[in-house]
């Protein structure tokens, strides 16, 4: 009888709260590829020796620096997603992780005793914590964004990326496919973050927008492809059903609807991602949950889409269901 598990999650608040201190101090980054002592660290990264020697030791222990002597080095995978010179640096997903969703947490209780958010929580109208998502949460989104890309293969024509974000799965889907225009769906504000990506990442023209509500707004069209990515776990399965219905309404015969989502297998305890998050959509939503896979093709089978197949690409997280 151990309970170390037990007391892992009475400490786990800790964790956060030294990991969110050392990406805004840029721990990691002033380490870089060198083996430096606290003193060294403390002045490249502006804090007290006393406060660069506490945090390193404890990443140490934690497995994600070594010490040899008085000096520390980063591991290869602090180095990987951990250094700000990496371009697998996920550091600023801490912005929104560790942001607009902490309040949502300090409430649980009561969502676990209502069975959810008592509030619309994060679907509610022009809800802000979604431009932070935006700008923080593109760099853990490019394996998904690639392996989309290479599920659907060579396409042309046009493509609706609803709840858009960061914009990183049409941006992806129009670098590789020179004949393709995206049109990005999401609020107002979010859409200036994607659009901003969409020129940077060079498919600025062939880029265009929709703002609004995805239950409500004309979807225009029709369109090829439509991108439904990380949209459906927030709502209940009959609101669902209703966008379903609206976006295979605009979404030409034989075209394909590309979902993005956390999809549990039928025990609901495996893999650990998707079966875990449920408990997020508890806290931040008034009906949301993670569904399998038959319950996706219930919903997707009832408004028109009758070849469904599930995919777990390499090195994603999550899962994605091609549906024609």
């Amino acid at each position: 009888m151990n309970p170390a598990p037990i007391f892992d999650c009475f400490f786990a608040y800790q964790k956060t709260a030294a990991m969110q201190a050392s990406v805004d101090i840029g721990l990691f980054t002033s380490i870089g590829k060198e083996s430096l002592s606290a003193n060294a660290i403390a002045a490249k990264c502006h804090v007290p020796e006393k406060s660069a020697r506490v945090l390193c030791d404890y990443w140490v222990v934690q497995g994600l620096l070594t010490k040899k002597g008085d000096t520390y080095a980063l591991t290869p995978e602090s180095a990987f997603f951990l250094d700000k010179s990496s371009p697998a640096y996920v550091g600023g997903v801490m912005g929104f992780l560790n942001g607009p969703i902490t309040p949502f947490f300090a409430r649980l209780t009561q969502a676990v005793r209502n069975g959810g958010c008592e509030t619309e929580g994060s679907v509610q109208a022009e809800y802000d914590g979604w431009v932070p998502f935006a700008q923080d949460m593109g760099a853990m989104m490019f394996p998904a964004a690639k392996a989309i890309a290479g599920l659907l293969g060579p396409i042309s024509g046009k493509v609706l990326d609803v709840a858009a974000g960061h914009g990183l799965f049409g941006i992806i889907l129009a670098q590789q496919n020179k004949d393709l225009h995206v049109t990005a769906l999401d609020w107002a504000k979010v859409l200036h973050v994607a659009k901003q990506n969409a020129d940077h990442m060079g498919v600025g023209s062939r880029y265009s927008s929709i703002a609004g509500d995805a239950f409500e707004v004309d979807l225009k069209g029709p369109y090829d492809a439509i991108l439904l990515t990380n949209l459906l776990h927030h709502f209940s399965k009959e609101k669902c059903t209703a966008l379903l219905h609206r976006l295979r309404a605009v979404l030409r015969k034989g075209g394909t609807l590309v979902t993005l989502e956390f999809v549990p297998n039928e025990d609901r305890v495996s893999p650990p991602m998707s079966a875990t998050f449920p408990l997020v959509m508890l806290a931040t939503t008034a009906q949301g949950d993670a569904y399998t896979f038959r319950e996706y093709e219930h919903m997707l089978r009832a408004t028109g889409f009758a070849s469904n197949t599930l995919h777990q690409p390499q090195d994603v997280g999550q899962q994605i269901i091609i549906s024609r």
